[in-house]
């Protein structure tokens, strides 16, 4: 287990304000969050040349992992076959 500690007197009282406001239950949850945004904006900062590792990154990153993102298959009725 690490201990940390924080020497900013404004940055304690930020952080007690968080929890005490509701938004976080404990400096930890707090934390996650913070280094969870942060990994997002690195994600989105990603050069555009990057592959698709970055998408399964951020797939596997995100927190709403049981969506499923599979478009559904749809039959068409109204389309008629074409032989070529």
């Amino acid at each position: 287990m690490v201990s940390l500690e924080i020497h900013n007197p404004e940055l304690a009282q930020r952080v007690r304000a968080q929890i005490q406001s509701g938004h976080f239950q404990d400096a930890d949850d707090l934390i996650e969050k913070a280094l969870d945004a942060l990994d997002e904006q690195a994600i989105i900062a990603a050069p555009t040349t990057a592959t698709g590792a970055v998408v399964l990154a951020a797939l596997q990153a995100s927190p709403y992992r049981d969506i499923d993102l599979t478009q559904p298959s749809v039959r068409l009725t109204n389309v008629r076959d074409v032989v070529l």
